[in-house]
């Protein structure tokens, strides 16, 4: 229950500072953090003595690091790093709609999520603790571990491709591409955003390991995240459309999310 308390209480924080700040991006700045706390708890209730528990909790925590370390260097902790999807949102929506969709989505609903997929580290404490690691748990890491070497990968292929991009600008350049379609991305538009997916499905595993069962109740949080992810990934191009026509050709050519070779 502690950590129920704690989504209840952080969901209740980001939305109180949206109000304050008037932006809606709390949950953004803290969606790193949390899930490795969550983690980290249940580790704690088993007294940091249960082998797999430890190396769930080292494995978000590096999941963690890394996805602090991208979002800050992108101006996301900065004042009015707000994400610029909530902005058009907010122009879409009447001001009462918006509100209601800040407080029930935005904080309240992405704060349970941000618990749910955590879960699998539940069900590990209450079924596992005191067994030994097994097949499952090592598959489940390497996956963990490729998926998170993946995004690692795709963030920075992104990260330099849009600074060499804005330098292109400052300079006055000509810039040939306005996004990115080379390296990972020339096999999946989002690449970062499949990885990221594949992360929590591979912590799902361990709750497996544990001998919750193969369809045990902890899924939801990884089933929830793909849905998530698949409506958000969509709202994400239309808005790329708009100011990208190109971007339609790119789509034709290009995996949305599942890397694939390029078609045509």
């Amino acid at each position: 229950m502690f950590a129920v308390y704690g989504a209840l209480a952080a969901a209740a924080l980001c939305w109180v500072l949206s109000l304050f700040t008037r932006e809606c991006s709390w949950v953004d700045r803290i969606w790193s953090i949390v899930p490795p706390l969550y983690v980290a708890w249940f580790a704690w209730c088993a007294g940091f003595g249960d082998a797999r528990l430890v190396l769930m909790t080292v494995l978000v925590a590096a999941w963690g690091a890394r996805l602090t370390f991208n979002f800050a260097r992108k101006g996301g902790y900065a004042a009015g790093g707000e994400d610029y999807r909530w902005a058009v949102l907010r122009e879409r929506m009447s001001p009462a709609a918006f509100q209601a969709f800040n407080f029930g989505f935005i904080a309240l609903y992405q704060n349970v999520l941000l618990l749910l997929i955590t879960l699998p580290a539940w069900a590990a404490l209450e079924h596992g603790v005191g067994t030994p690691l097994n097949a499952i748990d090592v598959i489940a890491a390497l996956l963990f571990v490729a998926f998170l070497a993946g995004e690692t990968i795709a963030d920075e292929q992104q990260w330099r491709f849009h600074q060499d991009k804005h330098a292109r600008k400052a300079r006055g350049e000509r810039v040939e591409r306005e996004f990115l379609t080379t390296g990972l991305f020339r096999y999946s538009r989002h690449p970062n955003f499949f990885c990221e997916q594949g992360m929590w499905w591979a912590l799902y595993l361990f709750s497996v390991a544990a001998g919750a069962g193969w369809a045990n109740w902890t899924i939801v949080g990884a089933v929830l995240l793909s849905l998530l992810f698949q409506g958000s990934t969509t709202f994400t191009e239309q808005i790329t459309i708009s100011k990208y026509p190109a971007y339609r050709e790119y789509q034709k050519t290009t995996s949305r999310l599942l890397p694939m070779p390029p078609r045509g």
